[in-house]
């Protein structure tokens, strides 16, 4: 029997969408208010999915508290309240969209679990506008 739990999380932060080897009215017309050379925030909300086996012995699918600690570690303190253009490595070279962001929530969250477990990052980046990436 295969089944999949969540776990909720938020962060906010701000970013710029642009390119930086295109001026700043190319970056307008393609990513319009979202390329401001001052930035803007979003109240991200997370939901991690990690889809396996429940163990016989546990009852758990996975202990729900190395969930959240491990959320905490590697979401909340890198990217809560940062401005994902300056201060997190992972975006240097990379356009900080709703997409790239949930693929890196994923990459530095896969390299912690084990093999047998699926795993899924939906990022709300708005109430209307989200993103799911499982792998």
């Amino acid at each position: 029997m295969s089944l999949t739990v969540y776990r909720k999380a938020h962060f906010n932060a701000a970013h710029r969408l642009y390119r930086k080897d295109w001026d700043d009215s190319r970056n307008e017309q393609v990513f319009g208010k979202c390329s401001n050379p001052n930035y803007h925030g979003h109240n991200y909300e997370l939901e991690v999915g990690v889809t396996g086996s429940v163990d016989p012995e546990t009852g758990f699918l996975i202990d729900m508290e190395l969930l959240k600690k491990l959320i905490r570690e590697e979401v909340e303190e890198a990217l809560d309240h940062k401005n994902l253009n300056v201060e997190v490595p992972e975006f240097a070279n990379l356009n900080p969209t709703m997409e790239n962001i949930a693929r890196v929530i994923w990459d530095k969250l896969r390299k912690h679990l084990d093999d047998k477990f699926e795993l899924s990052v939906k990022l709300y980046e708005t109430p209307r506008n989200f993103v799911l990436y499982t792998g």
